[in-house]
């Protein structure tokens, strides 16, 4: 079983939902190559914005719907983050978007008060694992990276894994970019699969530098993609032979601790 993703890193228009919808449609248009998932970067319609009262919108807003519409005409599946609100709430939502405009979403769970996430958005209490073509997919965004237990397989009573591929849209600055780089290398390793981080590049509007650093990792810590600083479009296919293989030879997850994940209340 094969899976086809294009990854999009690119700069974002600070604050400014309609220039970044108009500048990401006119890059998926550009991809030639057939594709089954897109993933755009964190908060891909405004940037890292910590003015959730000015730039974000409802379940019905036009980001949603642009993506309710790119994934219908494209044929593909496409993901990435928002600012939504939500009963009185903000999240920093994460949106899986289907053909035939299904979609799931997942919230944020560890919110980065360093910048004052915390503050102005509301952290999720669940993990989402979709699933297509055979394929289980774990989403999570951003700072959630710094906390391995929240990414941590948690095999079945026949020591199967709990999803395939782990992926991160993310706003991470240059600045602390050999930790990006360091632990999507060690989620890989310690959860045996692939990981995927899709970030941003060029400056935001606190001035910050993202330096991109997007990547793609085998479950043997082995970097399959990497780009850093400027704008890239990059489509590659998974066998899912090759992550059965490498389990096979070392099964380590039937040797993983047991435990329980915590469901957080908000």
């Amino acid at each position: 079983m094969s899976l086809t993703i294009t990854l999009i890193q690119t700069d974002l228009v600070w604050e400014d939902i309609d220039s970044n919808l108009t500048l990401l449609e006119e890059k998926i248009d550009a991809i030639s190559t057939k594709t089954e998932i897109i993933v755009l970067p964190e908060m891909f319609s405004t940037g890292f914005s910590m003015n959730p009262e000015k730039v974000a919108e409802t379940m019905e807003g036009k980001a949603l719907q642009w993506m309710n519409r790119i994934a219908k005409t494209k044929k593909v599946i496409l993901t990435g983050s928002l600012a939504i609100k939500e009963n009185e709430h903000y999240y920093n939502r994460l949106i899986w978007m289907l053909p035939n405009g299904q979609f799931s979403y997942y919230d944020k769970r560890h919110l980065f008060a360093f910048a004052g996430e915390d503050n102005h958005y509301t952290s999720g209490n669940k993990r989402l694992i979709a699933q297509v073509k055979g394929w289980k997919i774990n989403l999570q965004v951003c700072y959630d990276l710094r906390f391995p237990v929240w990414a941590r397989q948690q095999p079945t009573d026949e020591h199967e894994a709990e999803y395939d591929i782990l992926l991160y849209v993310a706003n991470w600055p240059e600045r602390r970019n050999l930790a990006w780089k360091t632990l999507l290398t060690a989620r890989a390793i310690e959860n045996q699969c692939y990981v995927i981080g899709v970030n941003r590049v060029g400056n935001d509007g606190n001035n910050i530098y993202h330096s991109g650093d997007s990547m793609v990792i085998n479950p043997l810590g082995e970097t399959i993609y990497t780009k850093a600083h400027e704008a890239d479009v990059f489509t590659f296919t998974l066998e899912k032979e090759s992550l059965l293989s490498i389990r096979k030879q070392l099964p380590l997850l039937k040797d993983a601790d047991g435990f329980i994940l915590k469901r957080f209340t908000t």
